[in-house]
């Protein structure tokens, strides 16, 4: 068959050397072949034939499961009966394998027994053909255990929901009791292999995970005992470990299984004495730390109500944290959690669960520690131990929560105290474990506390200097601010001892240091102001030693301590920090020969402190402070010619606009005088350099200000629009749009801001035309807040009132707009539905199909006989792997019957009917036609 060759041809791509054009060639060939009705014929013969090579018979039997999955609507009765008949036979032919053909062939069978209610029961067929010869148990096991997880899993299956039930019902839950006796019959037989028991518990784990065996139905049944037994053999512990959690799992319903719990639970405590046995082996560790923390969980009412019985299966969880392996550690964290959160609801506990959580935060303590050397560790194990121990922190906080905060505090201190009186035999292991529990349990504290936390604040200065000791030591003083804010004598020597770790020469040290000082003066605003000039002073003797990550830190922190002080002394502060900054600008600009580098960093360093402290202060509200009355042209006076000079420069461009933004919202409309002056330079430094920060900045000057009547404000908004536009126009003739999608989304941004606030300027500016031509061009992108943007302009557009007036007459702006808005879209609006289409298909995101819905709906009602035009020539450009031909025709009489009718609700149905065809025919070739 000259499909067969084909096929061999398109697979052997696969298997040559990486040619990437040719591969995806190769597949998007075998995808339509997959699509086609001779598919199931083709791969008959592929999955029959004894010559065939191996991937080929893997792509046949991949394709019968997928296109069972898609392909079964249009089939008759007969021919899904003959379609049974065609893979009973390939399950007969492949019952020994390869294993992956033998699965696809039953998932294949799975599907179609779903949907084919003419098969009576397929279940009881499957055993009577393959399960009375040994040979072709395994096969049956193997569709037995795939058969629960299709039906439940398999969403893409096209079945209504009261067909699902009924369908189910009869595969599944009539088969229960069959299926357990048959699989006790099977692992009774003489002679089971290794392999078929090992199929006996999958399948058992699969019908327990989809509720359809109920585990009070095995109570007499051998296979909860054996399940245990086979935890004592290696070839099949790790699939009986999981069968044992799935029974244990399923009896959570503590009440309705006590019977069977009775019969579970001696069976799990007998295992305890196994981790002394296996203690060197992990990965039996593992598999027993799995079962009794799912016993753990599962009991949890029963551990609490009678510990006299349960209270071994704590003590076996207690023995696996402890195990040495991080890896196996967590497994048990869940329990922890949640018997703490059980153990809080009760008015008394037995004293056992608090001694196991004490026994569990040394523990943890214990494993926090970091390896004697901290070398052998790699980079990624360094990382991977470092994200664990916050991990464990979580725990620390259970224990907290069954302890309590301070007498865990306290046995944190006590370690340190210990470990300190050791003088200099003491490894900072062990004072920084306990340290970095102290942290974990920060938000446990009480701001209040008098007790635990004086003595961890007393016992910080006497810390040995270890960078890890004392980077701890720092983050708690971090953690503990609220606390501090409480308790301001300690403010002095934290400030001293936060200085000292700016001057460490550990920059992880550096970094904590500046971390706590910004928490400090968060928290302790008001009790830091006395503090600020000492701060001045530190920035300008230290500040040069600081990374800049530790000196934003600093400003940070400043700026909180000013936001705490009246007005007018908040104000003089704040000027005097930011004039210090300007200055270096001013100096720059001044600057007759060209800045180095090292300058220009320096320069964007200083704009981003200056950014971080507005950022915090925000605004002094309407009425400014003498201090700021003239502040905002000072400083533009300063950045004026500084952008001027460096605007081209990428760095200064980001900053200074970002300054700038922040102080729009700092000065407010004391800034209307300059503003023009503004948006000219942010024009002006577009067109030089294409940057989009200065048409961020544009619309938000807009977004601002864009109510206010100004004629010289309103003037610049038009020639900033105008100026924009036709730089965008030049660059997007020099190179693509999705080579340059930050101009794309901030152009876009302007523009809704100006559609908003100044639909005067937008809508008359010889610029509209070129707007809406950028909207379109945005839609070709794959970039969802750049097609949002673009939907909604063009909506905006579509749906402005002044396309159908609601009041007589219309305001007298309206049909200025309107005869502006027509003629571009009777122009542009064949390319405009080509466009949303693709995108509809294509790209957009789920959430923005109901724009597309509301500009198809003016279109129909407004512009019905260009739609009726426009719709055919580009349906037909829509390919046929991203929408079905039936799909595309759907469509197009679905919106003619709109148009016709003047109904256009139908517009939405159309739509969204097209959305969901071509959403189903990209999952269907998302998966490829070499998966499963």
């Amino acid at each position: 068959m000259a499909n067969v060759q084909a096929i061999l041809s398109a697979l052997e791509v696969f298997g040559r050397a990486p040619d990437k054009a040719a591969i995806e060639q190769a597949n998007t060939w075998l995808q339509d072949f997959q699509h086609s009705s001779e598919a199931w014929s083709t791969c008959n013969v592929l999955l029959l034939s004894p010559d065939a090579p191996l991937h080929a018979k893997i792509f046949a039997a991949q394709t019968f499961r997928t296109k069972v999955t898609y392909d079964l609507a249009d089939m008759s009765t007969p021919d899904l009966l003959q379609l049974r008949e065609t893979l009973l036979k390939a399950l007969e032919t492949y019952h020994a394998g390869p294993r992956n053909i033998l699965l696809q062939i039953c998932l294949a069978i799975s599907g179609l027994a779903l949907q084919l209610p003419a098969w009576e029961d397929p279940v009881q067929d499957l055993i009577d053909a393959f399960g009375r010869n040994p040979a072709t148990v395994p096969a049956l096991l193997q569709f037995l255990t795939v058969l629960p997880e299709e039906i439940t899993t398999n969403t893409k299956i096209p079945i209504t929901d009261d067909e699902y039930k009924e369908r189910a019902s009869k595969l599944l839950t009539a088969n229960a009791t069959k299926v357990t006796d048959l699989l006790s019959m099977y692992l009774q037989a003489p002679g089971a292999t290794f392999a078929v028991q090992t199929q006996i518990f999958n399948t058992l784990s699969s019908w327990l995970a989809a509720g359809e065996i109920v585990v009070m139905s095995l109570l007499n049944s051998p296979l909860i005992p054996y399940s245990f037994q086979a935890l004592s053999s290696e070839e099949l512990f790790d699939s009986a470990v999981s069968v044992v959690c799935d029974l244990i799992h399923e009896t959570q319903e503590v009440e309705d299984n006590m019977p069977v719990i009775e019969v579970i639970v001696p069976q799990v405590i007998a295992l305890k004495p196994k981790l002394v046995e296996y203690k060197d082996d992990p990965e039996k560790i593992r598999g027993l730390a799995r079962i009794f923390a799912e016993a753990g969980e599962a009991y949890r009412s029963l551990l609490l109500h009678h510990p006299e019985t349960f209270f071994p299966i704590v003590e076996a969880i207690g023995e696996c944290s402890a195990y040495p392996d991080l890896d196996i550690v967590p497994i048990t964290f869940s329990f922890w959690m949640r018997l703490a959160q059980s153990i809080g609801k009760r008015s008394s506990v037995s004293p056992l669960f608090l001694d196991a959580y004490r026994a569990l935060m040394n523990v943890i303590i214990r494993h926090l520690h970091f390896p004697a050397e901290t070398s052998s560790l790699t980079g990624q194990e360094a990382d991977n131990f470092r994200s664990f121990r916050h991990v464990m922190g979580d725990t620390l906080k259970d224990c907290c929560y069954v302890l309590g905060t301070e007498t865990c505090l306290i046995a944190a201190y006590e370690m340190i105290t210990n470990a300190l009186s050791k003088g200099p035999n003491a490894s900072w292991q062990e004072i920084e474990a306990p340290l970095f529990a102290m942290r974990s349990i920060g938000a446990k504290v009480d701001p209040n506390d008098d007790k635990a936390v004086p003595k961890i604040m007393d016992l910080i200065p006497s810390l040995p200097p270890h960078p890890r000791v004392r980077y701890a030591a720092l983050l708690i003083i971090s953690r503990y601010t609220e606390w501090i804010n409480k308790h301001p004598d300690y403010i002095p020597f934290q400030l001293q001892y936060i200085s000292a770790g700016f001057e460490d020469s550990d920059q992880e040290v550096n970094a904590a240091a500046g971390q706590a000082l910004k928490f400090l003066c968060q928290d302790c605003k008001r009790h830091l102001v006395e503090f600020l000039p000492q701060l001045h002073t530190y920035l300008a003797t230290m500040g040069n030693k600081l990374v800049q990550d530790d000196k934003v830190q600093v400003y940070e922190a400043i700026a909180y301590v000013i936001s705490a002080m009246p007005m007018e002394q908040a104000a003089q502060s704040l000027r005097t920090f930011s004039l210090d900054i300007l200055e270096h600008v001013h100096a720059l600009s001044a600057k007759t020969t060209p800045p180095t580098k090292e300058e220009l960093v320096s320069i964007a360093h200083d704009l981003e402190n200056l950014e971080v402290m507005l950022g915090v202060i925000q605004s002094f509200g309407e009425h400014l402070p003498a201090a700021c009355q003239n502040t905002h042209q000072e400083a533009w006076a300063v950045f004026e010619p500084f952008l001027v000079k460096y605007g081209s420069e990428y760095p200064i461009c980001e900053r200074t606009t970002r300054v700038l933004r922040l102080g729009l919202t700092f000065f407010g409309p004391a800034t209307l005088p300059i503003l023009p002056s503004v948006l000219a330079r942010m024009a002006s430094c577009f067109e030089a350099t294409g940057f989009s920060s200065y048409l961020w900045m544009a619309g938000k000057v807009i977004g601002r200000f864009g109510n206010e009547e100004g004629p010289a404000l309103r003037s610049a908004f038009q020639d900033t629009f105008e100026r924009a536009s036709n730089k965008l126009v030049l660059m997007l003739q020099e190179k693509p749009a999705e080579m340059m999608p930050d101009v794309l989304e901030d152009y876009l941004q302007m523009l809704l801001q100006m559609i908003d606030y100044a639909p005067d300027v937008f809508f008359t500016s010889p610029a509209f035309p070129i707007a809406f031509r950028v909207a379109m061009a945005a839609l070709t992108l794959v970039h969802s807040d750049i097609v949002f943007a673009a939907l909604d302009l063009l909506r905006t557009i579509f749906t402005h009132e002044c396309l159908a007036p609601a009041s007589r007459p219309p305001p007298p702006k309206f049909p200025i707009y309107a005869a502006a808005i027509r003629p571009v879209v009777e122009r542009e609006g064949q390319a405009l539905t080509g466009y949303l289409l693709s995108g509809l298909v294509g790209d957009f995101p789920e959430e923005s199909i109901a724009m597309v819905v509301s500009i198809f709906r003016v279109l129909g009602g407004l512009w019905p006989t260009q739609l009726h035009a426009w719709l055919p020539p580009v349906v037909a450009q829509l390919p046929s792997a991203a929408v079905p031909e039936q799909a595309k025709n759907s469509f197009l009489a679905d919106i003619n019957t709109s148009i016709q009718s003047g109904d256009f609700d139908k517009v939405k149905y159309a739509v969204r009917t097209l959305h969901r065809a071509s959403r189903k025919a990209r999952e269907r070739r998302r998966a490829g036609p070499m998966d499963g």
